[in-house]
């Protein structure tokens, strides 16, 4: 797929999934339903979920694609480097990558995007796997990044009360 035509694809996933998530407030059912539409629509991807912090770990969440390993291995990996540095990481070769984790051992590059609070403190990734390396590129990074911040902004208080009285959040 051309930049061009995966530029116009998430711009259709943007809307598609802000319709979709209209529907309620559940957070939960937000993430359940972008991890879905983005599994099944971006090509090439072989698992597409979150992983979420409870306490000190790093747990599971909503996520398609093969059985994912519950718990990360703290501070070990791409989820966990996207979680300390508070970056996204796109990695051509998860095989090269330190510490890497392999929940699947097909995998072999991968998109780690960190998902914040209201104050601006990680509080998860979205996390996207190939079986083909160099799979990923900057499009999808901003892609995931602009959906990212779409699902934050439909978590903060002030976007849910003006969602409840039929005012959407300009995100």
């Amino acid at each position: 797929m051309n930049d061009d035509a995966l530029r116009d694809l998430f711009n259709r996933l943007t809307k598609q999934i802000l319709g979709l998530i209209a529907k309620t407030d559940d957070p939960v059912a937000h993430r359940a339903t972008a991890v879905a539409l983005l599994h099944h629509k971006v090509p090439g991807v072989s698992w597409t979920g979150f992983y979420f912090l409870r306490g000190e770990d790093l747990v599971v969440e909503a996520y398609q694609g093969p059985v994912a390993c519950l718990v990360l291995e703290r501070h070990m990996g791409v989820c966990w480097a996207g979680v300390d540095r508070n970056e996204t990481l796109v990695v051509e070769d998860v095989e090269a990558f330190p510490g890497h984790i392999a929940c699947d051992s097909r995998s072999r590059s991968e998109v780690v995007v960190p998902v914040r609070d209201g104050s601006g403190r990680v509080i998860g990734v979205l996390d996207v796997d190939s079986y083909h390396p160099g799979h990923f590129n900057e499009i999808h990074r901003e892609g995931y990044e602009s959906i990212i911040r779409l699902l934050e902004g439909n978590w903060t208080g002030e976007s849910m009360t003006n969602r409840r009285r039929g005012r959407r959040s300009r995100t």
